[in-house]
């Protein structure tokens, strides 16, 4: 079963926390994951407090279950979230596929599609940083990165990463779509640029801080 808990433990890694945009394997959100002989895969999650949002929870241990359901070779998947306020609630209805709503009655208004979209966008947004802040350091003027599109740039992890993110929402993520775009998909102008740009790079650091305290906090609490 080596090559398959490998295969479960790199679909572990397709899993994000939403707020943070990073695999919960890197935040070591997994705490334990084996699979039995007959393919029974069992996997532990842990956030960094006891009141970590409910919502963001949800998100993960559902994303987590069904990414470990779609390998070849597994026959079941038991998935927990530990050492929450809400975990009992949350890992039931995660195992029993019944919504965030129907697992939350009179609570929860709504499923998370537009949460999760919300946060897309952000990443979207903070990628857009990461690309062009190398080009306004060598010297790019605004009509030039206003003009500029994703096929202009160089191969990276990070054009891939943003291509990815706006594809998940639906945004333009062609070689043909503008380096620049607001939330909403629609395209930047010159005079627009330096405003955009400070909101992408405040973005990013924002979400970049939230992951270093989420990091310092998680390994206090288990002393990792």
């Amino acid at each position: 079963m080596i090559g398959l808990a490998a295969a479960v433990w790199a679909a572990l890694g397709t899993v994000r926390d939403p707020e943070l945009d990073e695999p919960i394997t890197d935040l070591r959100f997994v705490s334990a994951c084996t699979v039995s002989g007959d393919g029974v895969a069992t996997v532990r999650l842990r956030l960094p407090t006891f009141f970590c949002a409910p919502n963001f929870a949800w998100l993960m241990v559902a994303d987590a279950h069904d990414a470990v359901a779609a390998v070849p070779g597994v026959t079941r998947v038991d998935i927990a979230l530990d050492d929450h306020f809400v975990a009992a609630t949350i890992n039931e209805g995660v195992a029993a596929r019944a919504g965030f709503v129907a697992a939350f009655p009179g609570q929860a208004q709504s499923e998370l599609d537009e949460l999760r979209a919300v946060f897309l966008r952000k990443a979207a947004l903070a990628g857009q940083d990461r690309l062009a802040r190398p080009l306004v350091d060598a010297g790019w003027t605004p009509e030039q990165l206003a003009t500029a599109r994703l096929g202009d740039l160089p191969p990276s992890s990070d054009l891939d990463r943003l291509r990815q993110r706006r594809a998940e929402v639906g945004l333009p993520h062609g070689p043909d779509a503008p380096l620049l775009l607001d939330p909403d998909g629609l395209p930047i102008s010159a005079e627009q640029v330096p405003l955009h740009l400070r909101r992408a790079r405040l973005t990013r650091v924002g979400i970049e801080a939230n992951g270093h305290t989420c990091r310092d906090l998680l390994g206090k609490r288990y002393a990792i």
